[in-house]
């Protein structure tokens, strides 16, 4: 729709203003395609003023109601956990301390002299077993903890 139309139809349902009015007017005596397209306009508006509105039945309402109620309720779904979650949980836990025995085994010294084993290992823990490291390892274990207990209480109120 163009700007012309929108204004004729402002125009016939009498929503403009008084200046805005009387320029609709004088554009429809003015131009002749103007016009045409209002006639157009009012006997389409005319046309939809005629129309009938079709009404529901009385029972609809009690049709549709029903066919609801014979639809069976939705069952609550029990959560289940994913074992692919499961297991690439335990999988990056496998990783890590495959990582970490890797870790430890390039940087230590193992040399076996005449049979001997004598493994000498140079790791300073000082150095890698910090405030920050505890802190976070003591932190996941108390989340992971109160998971646990989370779980433990929610089976208990169930039964």
């Amino acid at each position: 729709m163009n700007a012309i139309e929108q204004q004729l139809w402002d125009y016939i349902d009498g929503n403009l203003d008084g200046s805005a009015k009387k320029a609709i007017e004088e554009k429809i005596e003015s131009d002749a395609v103007i016009k045409s397209l209002y006639e157009d306009l009012v006997k389409l508006n005319s046309a939809f003023g005629e129309l009938d509105l079709d009404e529901p039945s009385m029972s609809f309402t009690r049709n549709v109601m029903e066919s609801v109620a014979t639809v069976p309720a939705p069952v609550a779904m029990k959560t289940q956990v994913d074992k692919k979650i499961i297991y690439s949980i335990g999988g990056f836990f496998v990783i890590s301390l495959l990582a970490l025995f890797g870790y430890v085994l390039y940087n230590s010294n193992l040399s076996m002299p005449k049979f001997g084993f004598n493994v000498n290992l140079n790791f300073n823990l000082d150095q890698y077993i910090t405030s920050t490291v505890l802190y976070s390892f003591l932190f996941f274990d108390l989340v992971i903890g109160l998971i646990f207990l989370d779980q433990f209480l929610r089976k208990k109120m169930h039964k």
